[in-house]
């Protein structure tokens, strides 16, 4: 018994460090879990703290949408408000100067952007020579863009109607490089045009910049002009340009030339050629366009030899370019040609061919290198042939004219 007794001693010494075992891996669990779940809150609150950034952010972004679109709704009540402003002025300014019984030989709309200060030079020459015939040509001032002093000055002006070209497109150049103006202006005028042709219902518009002033006799150049351009169809458009028109190479005022160069720079065009080209007006350079064969298509312009317009426009959208070389030396006509009683039948496809021939005829050949020095030695036309190009170019630097190809550069 005393045995048995002993040995069961012993057993209990075995199951109290079992037991004891089992306690301490009992309290090192527990104080694991009691680790994990620590960790498990502080995630939970940094998840919940991240929430509520991402909450009070989305809240900020919110708040900006809604102000954004009510900025948005406000400029769109503007922007309705300016073209109600503007259509009213339009149809006010046309009752005003159209006069119903007389029907007009053109519109004549000076393009503006942003020069108050050209802008008044110019309407201030024309002005002074159109209020007379004011019921044959109602004079516009279309602006591109918002500029107030622009706007302000021609609005100023009880003898026009003012039109606003407001374009929130953006614009992207084709190509590296290139000037955004180009791509402006070409909107612009296709804006205008448009306008003019189907809106108002004009047969006929002649353009002008905003940094031009006209001669004495501009308005019966244009009006003895338009009659031929309604006979002719060979006659694309009509200019009051010559590229070559400085003073050392011009002389006789009444002189008349059709030209397979489009001179731009004050000119004007009919209804019907705008609806052939108002489907494909290009998105910059429209005056190199118009000058391709495959717009122009054979057709030719008419031009004097001296200038009825006059570029002052030494800073604009092409920044200067040629402006002292070529533009300032510029002779304008000063003399008031009686254009009425001139015979311009001569400039019709059917005879121009022949008069023109006749006066390549009657000019003095001059050729070889000091051709400049033979040419001023002889009075009268001098005629000088060129070979190609290169050739023409170099006998262009010696006359100081223009020497480029632009209808290829554009190409």
């Amino acid at each position: 018994m005393a045995k048995l007794s002993c040995d069961f001693r012993f057993l209990l010494i075995p199951a109290a460090i079992v037991f004891i075992y089992i306690q301490m891996r009992l309290f090192a669990t527990q104080s694991e879990y009691a680790d994990r779940i620590a960790e498990a809150m502080d995630a939970e609150h940094h998840c919940t703290s991240q929430m509520r950034l991402l909450i009070d952010q989305i809240s900020m972004q919110q708040e900006q949408i809604v102000a954004l679109e009510e900025a948005k709704k406000r400029k769109e009540q503007e922007c309705t408000q300016l073209k109600a402003l503007v259509q009213d002025l339009e149809k006010k300014g046309l009752q005003r100067i159209i006069d119903k019984t007389q029907v007009p030989v053109a519109a004549i709309v000076i393009m503006a952007c942003n020069r108050a200060d050209y802008l008044e030079r110019t309407i201030a020459s024309v002005l002074k020579y159109q209020s007379s015939v004011a019921s044959k040509y109602p004079l516009f001032v279309s602006q591109d863009g918002s500029d107030p002093n622009v706007r302000s000055k021609a609005l100023s002006y009880n003898q026009l109607t003012y039109m606003q070209h407001i374009d929130y497109d953006p614009v992207h150049a084709e190509r590296p490089g290139e000037l955004i103006a180009y791509y402006k202006i070409a909107r612009h005028y296709k804006w205008a045009l448009d306008e003019l042709f189907y809106k108002h219902n004009f047969d006929r518009v002649i353009i002008l910049e905003d940094d031009m002033e006209i001669a004495p006799d501009f308005f019966d150049y244009f009006e003895a002009a338009a009659a031929l351009l309604d006979k002719d169809k060979s006659i694309m458009a009509v200019s009051s340009w010559n590229d070559n028109g400085q003073k050392q190479f011009v002389h006789d005022p009444y002189a008349l030339y059709r030209s397979d160069f489009f001179p731009g720079l004050g000119w004007m065009l009919t209804r019907s050629t705008w609806n052939e080209l108002s489907p494909k007006w290009p998105k910059a350079y429209w005056d190199d366009w118009l000058r391709l064969k495959e717009n122009h298509k054979g057709r030719q312009f008419l031009r004097p030899e001296v200038c009825r317009t006059y570029n002052f426009g030494e800073h604009g959208s092409s920044m200067g370019q040629f402006f002292r070389q070529y533009l300032e030396p510029i002779k304008m006509n000063d003399i008031k040609v009686d254009w009425k009683s001139q015979d311009l039948s001569y400039l019709m496809e059917d005879k121009y061919t022949k008069y023109f021939a006749n006066i390549l005829k009657m000019a003095k050949p001059v050729s070889g290198t000091d051709a400049i020095l033979k040419a001023s030695n002889i009075q009268g036309d001098v005629r000088i042939q060129y070979r190609d190009q290169s050739d023409f170019e170099r006998i262009a630097r010696h006359f100081g004219v223009f020497e480029e190809w632009k209808a290829d550069e554009y190409l």
